[in-house]
């Protein structure tokens, strides 16, 4: 079949990748970013369930999960708040399988043992367990989302916040490299290359009051909402549109190449 006059599939520069290991912490940055045909690897791999009524915790609901450091290692998992208090150790099967609601949806869910449920449930103030989720099943939307930089830095004119604070609060799995601020609402239905993988672009994404949230701290502020309310489009359900949606086509590990 003839591909003359096809318009050239976008390869778009990634200049950073990231994911949170326990859903809803802190958007972490990593050097490479391993995408099966799921998602990211790694990506919401453990969650936070209110055992009492099955359900999975949601950060908006819960802004303070935003302050906790959450890093993986072969020996478990850390967190951290930002009174420096840490619980270390590995994440142990307690053989109790779990099925909760999130966002309407049921998902099946494995309740861990060790040291972090004690931590975040004081953190909290409310009593939670850490849980295993299979990948993708605590993912509101798409496996992958993408941001581009024309956008986060024209949002940044508007809002007086820095380019990599706006990139922790969106939280995409990438930012890729576009001068043009939303140049990837036009991705909507192509195939986008990130080196050696491969993504379906699939819809814009449906901003809540998270993105209103110190990436850092968890304090609500910025205002960033009310930036976007001022010249970005409403979804179906009204929300703010920013940013895209993907499904993994070539899955591939993606390498970022760090430049604002």
């Amino acid at each position: 079949m003839s591909t003359v006059g096809a318009p050239a599939r976008p390869t778009p520069r990634v200049v950073r990748a990231g994911f949170a290991p326990v859903k809803g912490t802190r958007h972490q940055a990593y050097d490479a970013v391993t995408l099966s045909r799921l998602g990211p690897v790694g990506d919401r791999a453990w969650c936070l369930v209110d055992v009492d009524r099955r359900r999975v915790l949601r950060t908006v609901q819960h802004p303070s999960l935003v302050a906790v450091a959450a890093v993986t290692s072969p020996d478990g998992l850390t967190l951290t708040l930002p009174s420096g208090a840490v619980a270390a150790g590995p994440v142990v099967p307690s053989g109790a399988p779990l099925t909760c609601d999130y966002w309407g949806r049921p998902v099946a869910l494995d309740l861990l043992d060790g040291p972090h449920a004690a931590l975040l449930s004081a953190h909290l103030g409310t009593s939670v367990r850490l849980a295993a989720a299979p990948p993708g099943g605590v993912v509101y939307a798409g496996a992958v989302t993408l941001v581009s930089t024309g956008t986060l830095h024209a949002l940044a004119s508007r809002t007086g916040l820095a380019v990599d604070d706006l990139a922790a609060r969106f939280r995409p799995t990438f930012v890729v490299e576009a001068d043009e601020p939303h140049a990837e609402d036009a991705w909507v239905g192509a195939e986008v290359d990130l080196g050696p993988a491969r993504v379906r672009v699939t819809s814009r994404v449906p901003r809540c009051a998270v993105v209103d949230l110190d990436p850092v701290t968890g304090e609500r502020g910025g205002g960033v909402l009310a930036a976007l309310a001022t010249y970005r489009p409403r979804g179906a359900t009204g929300d703010l549109l920013l940013g895209v949606d993907a499904e993994v086509v070539v899955p591939g590990t993606v390498t970022p190449s760090p430049h604002f």
